[in-house]
């Protein structure tokens, strides 16, 4: 399933407002607070994205994803590592898409 660059822009924007499923928007905002405060987390906010549908498994996956984002992005800040053009954003998303992150 292709997700138009639109929605990517509006979820980007500010995933609250953007036309999305619940269960995706409360587990964007769990990740959220994973990232920003994660000493306030409790498992009264992986309830909330469950009842709005998210399953454990589906929690768990971004949980991994996410924190495998948030350590890159600050060594990547710590290092001063160089950002990808267009072009190799585009190439990375191509090979993501055909293989996945299973290695």
């Amino acid at each position: 399933m292709a997700i138009g660059e639109e929605l990517v822009a509006s979820v980007l924007d500010d995933y609250r407002a953007a036309p999305i499923e619940e269960r995706l928007r409360a587990t964007l905002a769990f990740l959220e607070k994973v990232t920003l405060a994660p000493e306030q987390v409790g498992p009264e906010d992986a309830a909330a994205a469950r009842a709005a549908g998210a399953s454990d498994d589906a929690l768990r996956d971004a949980v991994y994803v996410c924190t495998l984002f948030n350590t890159i992005d600050r060594l990547a800040d710590a290092f001063g590592f160089a950002l990808l053009t267009d072009a190799g954003y585009n190439a990375g998303a191509r090979f993501l898409l055909k293989s996945g992150y299973a290695w």
